[in-house]
């Protein structure tokens, strides 16, 4: 065992929180799945990947922004939770503190990456409309449009809901828009569940049966949505949907059209496509398809020598040493999600960092230690496991490959056995254990025969990790209050909203209809 050694430092205004040190066991080894020359498996969404067109390329491409980079939808989702964090490194990753507030939940309607993330959803939202009412492009004909077809209206429509329930979900109060150009009034969060569910439930049956084509949707993923939904109505109406959180979850299950994989990590890995667990994806592809930048946002800048990254690593991104620790020594997905441990270059030689604190024991050495001495103003350039659930190749580009599944298999049976254990008042329920215990006799651990409510949201972590999930299970728990490492605890529900960015009300102040804050927020 061994101790980080920090000096602390005040930081001024409300942006400090005290921190803790802890000890941390360090034999662990370096992660490096992908050592031999890759080619990339994985579709993409262009021509050149091998990807067929059928025209609704322009909706279904926005899944690729915010998704899985920086700034956006995942970073609101990941560094307000407490799953993840981006300290400030010195000089580093300041970025007017932003990333700090984020962390603390001092949340303001000018807060970077909140309009971000409503800007990104809400085109996704446009290109939908923009094709439901305009048709595709027509492959005959230059510049001409087709309708589109019965079939092809659902899958547009399934995306709409999804991107609807991000914004149900983050910002609550929005205008639910189906026609480009048409301004309507702003919903309230009841009425925009409301709209997705009744979305749902229209297309389903015009949906393909079984399994999806790659990058669209199917029954499957209306269902696996819909169970979310209902898992959720209690937060989003105030009146719980269990019963039809399970009908929906077992809609998906009985359908044979999906599975457990039998290693996590293929899950996410760079040649994920298409895996059986997938039931909805924003299909990455380092060619055709950019925006999947993890590698970058996580590992420290000479990780380049050891991955062989085409650019250098931005050295942002790591999760909570408590996070980190919720896992046992000997779960599957730890090994899966993290990258800890001293080091090396491709060749098995230490990496450095030259401007290394003087105080660190380790040196220049690279070592990702689970620690992590403070969120500001010296975090460790070094500390905290880093992301790599999303696993990286040699030779990884600044746009990854792997696939980003937006709705997977995993994540339905966990939703069954929570609404299961939620309708009966008992979180240790026969059917409830046996659903969980599905996906930890994958991960190699102990199955379990009684479960709190504590564990279950615990066992949600270590599942679903780096899926953007993370805020929305602590708010449903009753948890995005607690205190966590440097950051104090509050009691305040309006929080459980993002507040609606600044930028989007005034650029709403000549039309129609003006948009107006959530409560609490100025």
């Amino acid at each position: 065992m061994r101790m980080k050694y920090f000096s602390k430092y005040t930081l001024a205004a409300t942006l400090f929180l005290a921190g803790a040190s802890a000890c941390t066991d360090l034999d662990e080894e370096i992660r490096g799945d992908f050592t031999e020359t890759f080619a990339p498996a994985n579709q993409g969404v262009g021509q050149e990947a091998g990807a067929a067109s059928d025209g609704l390329e322009s909706a279904f491409n926005r899944l690729l922004n915010g998704t899985a980079n920086h700034e956006s939808y995942f970073s609101v989702q990941e560094i307000s939770s407490d799953e993840a964090v981006i300290t400030q490194k010195g000089g580093d990753w300041f970025d007017g503190g932003i990333w700090l507030i984020m962390h603390s939940h001092e949340f303001t309607s000018t807060v970077g990456g909140i309009n971000n993330a409503w800007n990104d959803i809400y085109t996704g939202v446009l290109q939908c409309n923009e094709l439901m009412v305009n048709g595709k492009p027509d492959p005959e004909e230059v510049g001409a449009r087709i309708a589109l077809t019965t079939p092809e209206t659902a899958q547009v429509r399934m995306l709409r809901s999804y991107f609807y329930w991000r914004l149900l979900d983050v910002f609550g109060r929005v205008k639910i828009a189906v026609s480009p150009g048409v301004d309507v009034p702003q919903s309230s969060r009841a009425d925009v569940y409301a709209f997705v569910v009744s979305e749902l439930l229209g297309i389903v049956d015009d949906l393909p049966a079984g399994r999806q084509e790659y990058a669209r949707t199917s029954q499957g993923a209306a269902y696996a949505l819909l169970s979310r939904l209902y898992l959720n109505a209690g937060v989003y109406t105030g009146t719980t949907k269990y019963a039809e959180a399970i009908a929906a979850a077992d809609m998906v299950i009985n359908s044979g059209a999906y599975n457990l994989s039998t290693n996590y990590a293929d899950v996410f890995s760079p040649t994920n496509t298409d895996n059986v667990e997938h039931i909805m994806v924003a299909p990455f592809d380092s060619q055709t398809g950019g925006g999947m930048n993890f590698a970058m946002m996580t590992l420290h800048y000479p990780s380049q020598l050891t991955y062989r990254t085409t650019a250098q690593p931005w050295n942002g991104y790591s999760t909570l040493e408590e996070f980190y620790n919720s896992y046992d020594a000997g779960d599957k997905r730890r090994e899966a999600s993290f990258v800890v441990g001293p080091q090396t270059d491709f060749n098995g030689n230490p990496i450095l960092d030259l401007a290394y604190d003087k105080e660190d024991p380790d040196g220049p050495e690279i070592n990702y230690t689970p620690f992590i001495n403070e969120l500001a103003p010296n975090g460790s350039r070094q500390a905290g496991a880093r992301l790599g659930k999303f696993s990286f190749k040699i030779g990884e580009t600044p746009d990854m490959d792997n696939d980003y599944p937006v709705l997977r298999y995993g994540e339905v049976l966990l939703n069954k056995a929570e609404a299961i254990a939620r309708s009966n008042g008992n979180w240790s329920h026969p059917d409830a254990l046996a659903l969980v215990n599905q996906l930890r006799l994958r991960a190699d651990v102990s199955e379990y025969t009684t479960m709190t409510e504590g564990e279950f949201l615990a066992e949600r972590g270590r599942e679903l990790f780096q899926e953007a999930l993370r805020r929305t299970d602590l708010i449903r728990f009753g948890a995005w209050g607690d205190a966590w490492w440097e950051k104090e605890a509050h009691a305040d529900p309006d929080l459980n909203l993002m507040p609606i960015p600044l930028q989007q009300i005034n650029a709403s102040a000549t039309s129609t209809y003006q948009l107006t804050q959530n409560p609490g927020y100025p």
